[in-house]
């Protein structure tokens, strides 16, 4: 009931805030076996009982400058690898080519740890991303129901590597975001790992701790990550991020080379 300004009843209750508990972190381990895993060892398109696409040109709300296709020009399988390509092309009115692969939602996690080993692209205007999504935007539109990315890099500062989380509080310039320098990000393979509990986004580079995130039990605006993800792995070009330094055109073909995937279910305590 609304009390008038001024007016006060004698029998109210005095407010008392609702305090949340955070949730105990319990040590949670992993599964040893993957629940899902694609050491990419068949030829041609990657399975498709593993990945589907995202496709188009739209800028991906970034001002991204590539389309993405769903063909072997842009993703192929062979010699026991994943090569995802970004081409100087034109399609679709857009000036590159590329692909965004998506894991079937079959596959998805409630929490768990996923790992992927990887080499990254060069060059500048390159912006490779091994990431999460949810599968269902239950809390609303991005950024409300979350995302983890698990690797981002852009090409015009070679030897960083990100970790970020974003949430309706905290996203875009405000995300939480941790960075390792790896100077052979470009031309070696390394291990770029999410432990995801109950209790926080744990991020690992080459089994190294970069990154940190706790849930602190206060709701889905600062905690979303309580529903299934799926992985992407895509390289974008250009873009609000990027392309700040502009597009160097003679860095492509440029492609990012993934070795592994693997998927593995939190052991519930």
């Amino acid at each position: 009931m609304l009390v008038a300004c001024g007016g006060k009843k004698k029998d109210a209750t005095p407010y008392v805030p609702v305090t949340v508990k955070p949730p105990e972190d319990k040590g949670w381990k992993f599964e040893t076996t993957p629940s899902f895993a694609d050491e990419f060892d068949n030829t041609g398109l990657p399975l498709a009982d593993n990945w589907m696409y995202d496709t188009g040109g739209s800028g991906w709300g970034n001002n991204e400058l590539q389309y993405y296709t769903n063909t072997t020009n842009n993703a192929e399988v062979k010699n026991g690898m994943l090569t995802i390509t970004a081409k100087k092309e034109t399609m679709a009115g857009m000036g590159y080519t590329s692909s965004r692969m998506v894991s079937k939602f079959e596959h998805s996690l409630l929490y768990g740890r996923v790992e992927v080993r990887a080499k990254l692209p060069s060059g500048r205007g390159t912006w490779p991303a091994i990431w999460m999504l949810p599968d269902g935007y239950v809390y609303g539109a991005w950024p409300k129901s979350g995302e983890i990315d698990i690797m981002e890099h852009v090409g015009y500062d070679p030897n960083a590597v990100h970790f970020s989380t974003h949430t309706e509080v905290n996203n875009g310039g405000n995300s939480k975001t941790s960075t390792k320098m790896i100077e052979t990000a470009m031309t070696d393979f390394h291990n770029y790992r999410v432990d995801w509990t109950p209790y926080a986004v744990r991020g690992y580079y080459d089994d190294d701790l970069v990154f940190t995130y706790i849930n602190t039990g206060k709701g889905s605006s600062l905690w979303p990550f309580d529903q299934k993800f799926h992985l992407l792995l895509n390289i974008a070009v250009g873009g609000n991020w990027g392309g700040i330094k502009g597009v160097d055109d003679t860095v492509f073909p440029a492609a990012m080379q993934v070795d592994y995937v693997h998927f593995y279910k939190m052991i519930p305590q």
